[in-house]
């Protein structure tokens, strides 16, 4: 005992100092180690981790029926390359006010009418906008839309994020719905079944 005391007495204070020091420094270390990992939690996946709607959702061969007054609509075909459902909740275009459609029948005749909750367009996979099914209604058309006019749409999405295309406007005759108020039947005469657009 009385060695070890005189050995300890024998340390410069340099030497017990640095002794000390890294004591301290040990000791400090694992307690703001301990705090950090209780201070700082992992944070939670943001919603932003996962690719937006408007970065995951193409539209392929969009086009407007050429018309020159009151009502028509736009078609193609929506994309989903994404690994969740994406909703389209509305869509906007500078020459008419646009409301998302769908054809129903009803009392046995087809029939227009707003699609309620949007449009659902699942993970990969693709949605038909066609003559006949569901649209873009144009609901009343500021200007005429002549064949091979590049209109330009915006859809906006349930997310809030928006996502713009451009359709080109083409001569078509198929699939008479009457596009008017009351959410339209088709023409006396015509089965009201899609058709290609001309060329």
């Amino acid at each position: 005992m009385r060695r070890t005391l005189l050995a300890g007495s024998r340390r410069s204070p340099a030497t017990r100092l640095a002794a000390a020091a890294l004591l301290l420094a040990a000791a400090t270390g694992c307690r703001s180690s301990e705090g950090s990992s209780t201070a700082t939690p992992s944070p939670a996946p943001s919603a932003s981790a996962s690719p937006a709607a408007a970065d995951v959702l193409g539209v392929r061969d969009p086009w407007v029926k050429a018309a020159d007054r009151g009502m028509t609509a736009a078609f193609g075909t929506l994309v989903n390359d994404g690994d969740t459902d994406v909703t389209i909740t509305g869509a906007a275009t500078d020459v008419s006010p646009v409301e998302l459609h769908e054809m129903a029948m009803k009392d046995g005749q087809l029939v227009m009418r707003a699609k309620q909750g949007g449009v659902v367009v699942k993970a990969k996979s693709t949605y038909a906008l066609e003559p006949g099914g569901d649209h873009l209604m144009l609901m009343d058309l500021k200007q005429p839309v002549r064949a091979g006019d590049q209109v330009s749409f915006t859809l906006t999405f349930a997310d809030g994020r928006t996502r713009t295309f451009t359709a080109m406007a083409k001569p078509f005759t198929g699939a008479q719905e009457s596009y008017a108020p009351g959410h339209g039947r088709p023409a006396p005469g015509t089965s009201g079944a899609p058709a290609s657009p001309a060329s």
